[in-house]
C-alpha cells in the first residue's frame, strides 16, 4: 500500500505494498533512498511524501526480503506522471506493465476505485479515518463492489474457453450475452491471446457498437486499459476512423489524452491517419491537448502536414497549435510540407501566419528545403507569399462543458486567447460563450459564403482551402471553410451551417484576392 503525507517526518513507518492479480507477475524492486523533485524556478509545488515497502521475493533461495523506498510526489500532476515515477523504481520490469494502475481503496461507503490517469493526484480525496491514508498499487482488474463469486466460481467462469466466447460475444455485438456474463462476475479487463485486443478495445473498432461499449464499461471494463500493444480504446476507435464509438467513449468519461506505450495520444494518431476530421474536432472540442512530442520530435501538426490532411491541420491550428514547433531535425510543419511537396498544406500554414524565415538545424529554410527536395513549385509559393496575405483566425474555439476541467498539468483549461498564433492581436473580450459543441469559424461567415459560391461560379472543384470529400461533410469541414452553430441533444453531437450572405470590407474585393490567391493567381 502507498501512504501520503505532508512531510517526510508524518509518512514515518508508513508503507507500501505491491500487489497483482493472480496471473499478473511478481513485483520487484530494488533498495531506495529518499528521492525528492526539484521546484520549477519561480513556481512553488506542495509534495506529497510516501514511504514505500515491497516485498521482493527470491524463489531461487525460498526467501523474501523487505525493502523500503521514500518518494515525494507532486500532487499537481498527472496520476499518469506518478506512476512513471514509481515504475522507474523498479528494478525489474513487469509484465504488461502499463496496465498498472493506482488503486484507492473503499471507505467512507465509497467504492473502492483505480485512479484515472489523466487526473491529478490531487483531486482524489483520501481516508481521513486512518492515521496516514494510502493508496494501492497494482493490476487493473474489475473492481467488485459486492463479492459475487469465491474463488472456484471465479476461476471456472474465466476459463480460456469462456474468454474466448465473451470476445466472440464482443465481435457480433451481441450486447445481451455480453451482459449476462458481466452479470455472473466476469472481468472485462483481459487481452485475446491470439490477436492481443482487449474486449474494449476491440468494440471501439466496430461500428455500430455504442451499446456493446456501454456494456461494457457498466461491467467493470477500465477505459484506460491497454491492448498487448499499448492502445487504449481512445487510440483504437480514432485509427478506426470511429467517431460514433469515439464519443461514446468521451461521454463515458475517458480522458482524451490518454497515452499509448509511446506516450502517444489520440489526436496524434488522428493527425497521423487522417480519414474523416471529425475525430480531430471532438478530441479537441473535448479539451485534448495540442502539443504531444514523439521520440523524434515530431508534433501533430507535422505529422498532418506530412501525409497532407488539411482538414486536420486546420483544427489543429484552430485550437493553438504551434506552426513554429521544430521537430529533432529542426523542421518545422513548412519544413515538412517542402519537404514531401504538400503544397496544400504548405498554403494552409503560409495563409493562417506561419513564418518562412526559419531554419531548421542546417541552417535551411523551407524554400531551401523545397529546392533541395525538387518541389519547384511549392518553392514559388513559399518565395512569392506576402505578409498582406495572411488571414488570421478571427474566433476562439469552443469546448464542451461536461468535461471536468483541472489546473496546471491536467487537462487544459480555457484560455483566454485560443486561436492560432497568427493571430497577434485578438481581443479577449470577443470571445464567445462556451457550448457544448464545437462553433469552429475562421472569417467571416459571409466571406466564407462568398467563397464557396464564387469558388463553384470560376469554375474551382477544390483549393487549397477547400475541405476534402467525406461520408459527412457537415462534419469535416475545416473551420476556415463554414460557420458551425452548435447545439447540444442528448447524446449526440451536431454541427449546422449557418445562413449565407455577402458582403465587402473596406471597399476592396477581399473575396476575390483570398480566391485568386489559393489558385496560386495574382489578384491583380
Amino acid at each position: 500500500m502507498m501512504y501520503f503525507s505532508k512531510s517526510l517526518s508524518e509518512a514515518t513507518g508508513v508503507y507500501y505494498k505491491a500487489r497483482q492479480a493472480a496471473d499478473a507477475p511478481e513485483t520487484w524492486t530494488s533498495s531506495g533512498s529518499v528521492k525528492e523533485e526539484k521546484d520549477t524556478p519561480g513556481k512553488e509545488h506542495e509534495l506529497f511524501a510516501l514511504v514505500v515497502t515491497t516485498k521482493e521475493a527470491d524463489e531461487m533461495l525460498g526467501k523474501s526480503r523487505s525493502v523500503q523506498k521514500c518518494l515525494r510526489l507532486n500532487p499537481d500532476v498527472p496520476i499518469w506522471v506518478s506512476k512513471q515515477r514509481i515504475l522507474c523504481t523498479l528494478n525489474h520490469s513487469l509484465k504488461d506493465v502499463l496496465n498498472y494502475g493506482l488503486f484507492q481503496p473503499a471507505f467512507n461507503g465509497r467504492a473502492g476505485k483505480f485512479l484515472d490517469e489523466e487526473r491529478l493526484l490531487r483531486e482524489y480525496p483520501l481516508n481521513p479515518d486512518t492515521p496516514v491514508p494510502y493508496l494501492e498499487f497494482r493490476y487493473k482488474r474489475r473492481v467488485y463492489t459486492q463479492s459475487l463469486l469465491d474463488d472456484k466460481q471465479f476461476a471456472k467462469l474465466h476459463t480460456k474457453a469462456n474468454l474466448k466466447k465473451f470476445m466472440e460475444y464482443v465481435q457480433m455485438l451481441n450486447v445481451e450475452k455480453v451482459c449476462r456474463l458481466l452479470e455472473k462476475g466476469l472481468d472485462p479487463n483481459f487481452h485475446d491471446p491470439d490477436t492481443g485486443e482487449c474486449p474494449l478495445t476491440m468494440a471501439a473498432q466496430l461500428e455500430y457498437s455504442a451499446d456493446t461499449v456501454k456494456a461494457l464499461r457498466n461491467g467493470g471494463a477500465h477505459l484506460d486499459f491497454r491492448t498487448r500493444e499499448g492502445m487504449t480504446a481512445l487510440h483504437k476507435a480514432v485509427r478506426c476512423r470511429n467517431h460514433a464509438a469515439l464519443m461514446t467513449l468521451l461521454d463515458l468519461g475517458a480522458s482524451p489524452d490518454y497515452k499509448d506505450s509511446r506516450g502517444l495520444t489520440p489526436l496524434y494518431h488522428s493527425a497521423m491517419v487522417g480519414g474523416d476530421p471529425y475525430c480531430c474536432e471532438l478530441l479537441l472540442h473535448d479539451y485534448a491537448k495540442v502539443g504531444c512530442i514523439d521520440e523524434n520530435g515530431w508534433q501533430e501538426i507535422h505529422q498532418a502536414c506530412r501525409y497532407g490532411h488539411v482538414q486536420h491541420l486546420e483544427h489543429l491550428l484552430f485550437y493553438g497549435a504551434d506552426m513554429t514547433a521544430q521537430n529533432a531535425s529542426g523542421n518545422t510543419a513548412l519544413h515538412i510540407c517542402a519537404l514531401y511537396n504538400q503544397e496544400s498544406c504548405a498554403r494552409v500554414l503560409l495563409f493562417r501566419g506561419a513564418s518562412k524565415e526559419i531554419r531548421n538545424y542546417n541552417s535551411q529554410t523551407a524554400f531551401q528545403v523545397a529546392i533541395i527536395a525538387g518541389n519547384f513549385e511549392l518553392a514559388e509559393i513559399i518565395k512569392t507569399h506576402k505578409e498582406s496575405d495572411v488571414v488570421p483566425f478571427r474566433e476562439t474555439p469552443s469546448y464542451t462543458k461536461r468535461r471536468r476541467i483541472t489546473g496546471a498539468g491536467g487537462l487544459s483549461s480555457p484560455r483566454l486567447l485560443q486561436r492560432s498564433a497568427s493571430d497577434n492581436n485578438l481581443k479577449a473580450e470577443s470571445r464567445p460563450s462556451y457550448s457544448p459543441v464545437p462553433s469552429l469559424r475562421s472569417l467571416p461567415p459571409q466571406l466564407l459564403a462568398q467563397m464557396q459560391e464564387a469558388a463553384v461560379g470560376v469554375g474551382v472543384g477544390d483549393s487549397s482551402l477547400a475541405s476534402t470529400g467525406s461520408s459527412r461533410s457537415a462534419h469535416s469541414r475545416s473551420p476556415s471553410l463554414q460557420r458551425v452553430q452548435e447545439e447540444r441533444e442528448v447524446d449526440i453531437h451536431t454541427l449546422r451551417r449557418s445562413s449565407r450572405a455577402r458582403a465587402r470590407v473596406g471597399g476592396r474585393d477581399w473575396l476575390k484576392e483570398i480566391i485568386m490567391w489559393s489558385l496560386g493567381r495574382d489578384p491583380e
